[in-house]
């Protein structure tokens, strides 16, 4: 009774969320005292409350910590200097943006915090997906790929399923070496093709073709900066193709 009641009550708050009855934060807070109710906890519900603000609170302090420290970062411009450099290692295509981000997940999350995957990642990314015109939900697409196929003996899932089942980490961890190298195949596999499909989209390949038209061979485009090249690719239409054929 008590797993159909927690189901029951996380469909009913994502179906009040998605569809947007309620706010997050209502829905959040008046849908498990509800539920809490129902199941017979009476006044236990504010102990109920308690312990769960305790095990958070370290969380959202650090979640809060973040917003306002990159917040006030980015707008100083201070990770300017750190996406230049990506710029100049990645380049401006898509493809290579969205796999390279991938690759500093995996490598950030070697820690086994999620958490912290995602704090370092999206903030230090984000203005350069910003900046291409990359849609920011790749984004979020790639770090939780990253952080969900890099399982290690020292993250807490492991250590949590180890807990559960009785088994020694080594055990639960060795069988899925393979799963895990299969995961990593794929989400870079899949970095690839959100990349490409967001070159599509921005018309890059489009754009390309027109500046080959339009630009002397004498001026190659790889001998001009990234910035400079993304931003005649971007400013490229067919009628300019027109104008300078």
């Amino acid at each position: 009774m008590l797993a159909l009641l927690g189901l029951v009550t996380i469909v009913l708050l994502l179906g009040m969320i998605l569809s947007k009855r309620m706010s997050p934060l209502i829905a959040l807070i008046i849908i498990p005292i509800a539920a809490s109710l129902i199941g017979g906890f009476g006044f236990n519900t504010s102990k109920f409350a308690l312990d769960g603000l305790r095990s958070l609170a370290p969380v959202v302090g650090m979640f809060v910590f973040a917003i306002l420290y990159f917040g006030i970062v980015t707008d100083a411009g201070m990770l300017d200097p750190i996406i230049d450099r990506i710029l100049r290692t990645v380049g401006t295509r898509p493809t290579r943006i969205v796999m390279g981000t991938t690759l500093l997940a995996l490598l950030i999350h070697l820690d086994g915090s999620g958490a912290v995957t995602f704090l370092i990642t999206i903030p230090a990314m984000l203005p350069l997906y910003d900046r291409i015109g990359i849609q920011r939900r790749i984004l979020a697409c790639a770090a939780s790929m990253a952080a969900g196929v890099n399982f290690l003996p020292w993250t807490g899932p492991m250590i949590r399923a180890s807990a559960a089942l009785h088994l020694p980490v080594s055990d639960i961890f060795n069988p899925l070496l393979l799963v895990q190298a299969a995961g990593l195949i794929f989400i870079f596999a899949m970095s690839y093709l959100l990349g490409r499909s967001e070159e599509k989209r921005l018309g890059m390949k489009k754009a390309r073709s027109t500046l080959r038209a339009i630009v002397p061979k004498s001026a190659r485009l790889r001998s001009w900066p990234s910035e400079e090249r993304w931003r005649l690719t971007r400013s490229c239409s067919e009628a300019e193709t027109k104008k300078y054929s």
